[in-house]
């Protein structure tokens, strides 16, 4: 029986144990899609205690705390730090299977030094222990970066943001990690409210300084922040859709459908579809012009609960997977951009599981010799961000495409202390691998293996992004 979270946690095999310590281990980590905030890297906070750096802006956890029947009130109520902190140690015990297990116990061995399991009984010690590391000046938002050997992060941006941040943290010489935005429009192409579409439009036309009245100059103003934002080092787009779309416009039609939403008129689904798949395929041509990587998350049903959604908002924890056609849509859309060959670098990440062998046959289909793994399948997303979910994931893409040329994990996090996803991951990557050479799948090479692991947990996605790292 192995002990709980040991040195060789997840390593299964000599050969894992030797692939984890020798190659993966000591690598930097490229964390090239976050929600962390470029503001609080700026000034470089330090947080009072793990309630403000846990529970603040973590749906997981508060999805758990729910289902533990912990009350709202000591989850985004308004209750103080140490009561929702030990609402979370009271929820922890119950989290034994799930990964917020394994990730809280991990970030309490790796930041603190504390090997306790979380419980009631556990938790007025962590909580004071924890409290007065934070304050010293190692665990400052820069030193957390620096102590975790983060030498990228991608932090997720409105394109009418101002990046002041940003463009504060790129003067910062003492400060290793690059901090960079990613253009994020998902708001900009929410055709399907056209009230709050048109508040966000007269923001964009603001801050772009072009007046928006039809959909040319709409694109004008778009493409004058994905400018800006290239110009502050920006490299990556990100778009969220429920399923991906394409329908097919006639010459004009855009700019009907597009002055339709700024009189305020509903759009049926499929001028929503026309609208939506006329935009993204102008944003794909300006990713392609710029040499950015244009991201594709699909397959997430948000904000179900309406009740909560009024009064608690977005990402709060009440999202869960959607089905639906996506391989048709998906596969047309990529095709209408490389038939005129400026179809970007592109990442497609799936939510339903059920789609691993449908992005990973699609991606085959659009590479096209210029880069290694020009389209890549995205690592395990969200509510597959999981030991399963990560192998199903990788033995997916090897069973189908190159493993080898996989740009890795990524900790899609709003928390300073969530790097330890890197190591959970490669933890899992080393097994799979390990599990190969000793069933004899694999050859026991350690050079031609070893450069594999590096390269998935670090220098493709360097190669990959093209952003100097040094």
């Amino acid at each position: 029986m192995k002990p709980f979270l040991d040195e060789d946690f997840l390593l299964n095999s000599d050969t894992a144990i030797r692939l984890y310590y020798e190659y993966a281990k000591n690598m930097p980590i490229f964390d090239y899609h976050c929600h962390l905030s470029p503001a609080e890297i700026a000034e470089n906070k330090k947080y009072e205690n793990l309630s403000q750096i846990w529970l603040y802006g973590d749906h997981y956890k508060w999805r758990a705390m729910r289902t533990n029947g912990i009350s709202e009130l000591l989850i985004t109520g308004n209750a103080v730090d140490i009561d929702k902190f030990e609402a979370w140690a009271e929820t922890v015990p119950y989290t034994i299977g799930n990964p917020l297990y394994h990730w809280t116990h991990l970030e309490l061995q790796r930041y603190f030094g504390i090997s306790d399991l979380l419980s009631p009984k556990t938790s007025r010690y962590i909580y004071s222990k924890t409290m007065n590391a934070l304050q010293q000046d190692d665990f400052s938002v820069k030193s957390l970066l620096s102590k975790s050997n983060v030498k990228v992060v991608c932090t997720t941006d409105d394109p009418c943001d101002s990046l002041e941040h940003h463009i504060q943290i790129k003067k910062d010489e003492d400060l290793d990690t690059k901090v960079l935005p990613t253009f994020r429009p998902d708001k900009a192409l929410a055709f399907e409210n056209t009230t709050e579409l048109n508040k966000y439009l007269e923001k964009l036309s603001s801050v772009s300084g072009i007046k928006i009245t039809d959909y040319d100059s709409y694109l004008d103003a778009l493409k004058n922040r994905h400018d800006f934002f290239n110009s502050v080092g920006c490299r990556i787009s990100d778009h969220a859709l429920i399923l991906p779309v394409y329908e097919e416009s006639d010459d004009g039609e855009p700019d009907r459908l597009f002055k339709k939403t700024m009189n305020g008129d509903s759009l049926e689904n499929k001028e929503i579809a026309k609208l939506k798949t006329a935009v993204l395929q102008e944003l794909g041509r300006m990713n392609h012009k710029a040499g950015w990587t244009m991201q594709i998350h699909y397959g997430a049903l948000r904000s179900n609960n309406s009740r909560l959604f009024k009064t608690i908002g977005p990402d709060s924890g009440f999202d869960s997977i959607a089905d639906g056609s996506a391989a048709a849509p998906l596969a047309k859309f990529l095709d209408s951009l490389d038939k005129i060959e400026e179809l970007p670098k592109t990442i497609i990440y799936n939510l339903n599981p059920v789609d691993n062998y449908t992005i990973g046959t699609m991606i085959g289909n659009f590479q096209d010799g210029s880069i290694p793994g020009k389209i890549q399948f995205g690592s395990g997303w969200w509510f597959n961000d999981q030991k399963e979910g990560m192998e199903v994931q990788m033995s997916a893409l090897a069973n189908l495409g190159l493993l080898s040329r996989f740009v890795g994990m990524l900790t899609d996090s709003r928390s300073f202390l969530s790097f330890p996803r890197h190591e959970y991951f490669r933890r899992i990557l080393c097994n799979l691998i390990g599990t190969w050479v000793e069933n004899g799948e694999a050859p026991e090479d350690y050079n031609l293996l070893g450069k594999m692991v590096e390269d998935i947990s670090y220098n493709n996605a360097v190669n990959y992004f093209g952003i100097d790292v040094d």
